[in-house]
């Protein structure tokens, strides 16, 4: 693990850490609330979500690549709680009874009320996902010392969003489509999801170097214990 050390008297004090924090769980919960609009982009079928939820990879690259795995694994966690969080007050919000001049109840619960099934669906491919997309990163990160970047980005989202379309898609629908279809998804979301991260690597280039050079932080994860459930450092 490799960082410029803390001034004396006390912590080093990391600026920009909860700014990308809160991009990154905005990211992420944005994307869940806007997830039940199906869109269709050049004949390609997809939830609204994909045109944010790449985002969410990219800020967990920076975490990643920036400062640490352990680090983004608290964040990854705190996103998970807040939207956890979201998704319980807008629960709430449609079992609470609604003003007698107020009509919008059938079209909230539409919109906003999700199935158990597809909540963990949603829940577990963000878990699934996010954790490999940091794993893969972090080490190669090690094996590249620090070199080429885009292996590293590009690579950690191959994994990452493939295994999160995988998961969502097959916990959310598999016995409600044929085999061939379910496939056809998975294979859309993830090539769709994975252009955006190609396409957004300079400005993933321009992020890390700016932070690296405010922050005076660039982690290596060369001794670091990569258990998703341990949330100290």
């Amino acid at each position: 693990m490799k960082s410029s050390p803390p001034p004396a008297g006390g912590a080093r004090q990391l600026r920009w850490l909860n700014l990308v924090t809160a991009l990154f769980v905005t990211c992420l919960v944005t994307s869940n609330i806007i997830a039940v609009k199906i869109i269709d982009v050049a004949g390609v079928v997809l939830p609204a979500a994909v045109v944010i939820f790449p985002l969410s990879y990219l800020f967990g690259d920076v975490l990643t690549e920036v400062y640490g795995f352990a680090r983004a694994r608290q964040v990854i966690w705190i996103g998970f709680g807040c939207n956890a969080l979201a998704v319980l007050a807008i629960w709430i919000g449609g079992r609470l009874p609604s003003a007698v001049f107020w009509d919008g109840q059938t079209a909230y619960v539409r919109i906003l009320g999700s199935t158990p099934r597809l909540l963990l669906a949603s829940f577990g491919a963000y878990l699934v996902g996010e954790f490999l997309n940091s794993l893969v990163l972090a080490r190669l990160k090690v094996a590249t010392r620090g070199r080429w970047l885009w292996t590293r980005t590009i690579g950690s989202t191959l994994v990452g969003q493939g295994a999160d379309s995988v998961v969502f898609i097959l916990a959310a629908f598999a016995g409600t489509m044929d085999g061939a279809s379910l496939a056809r998804v998975v294979i859309a979301q993830w090539l769709v999801k994975s252009a955006y991260e190609i396409v957004a690597t300079p400005l993933t280039y321009a992020v890390v170097r700016f932070l690296k050079r405010t922050e005076r932080e660039d982690v290596y994860d060369t001794h670091t214990n990569f258990n998703p459930f341990r949330l100290a450092g």
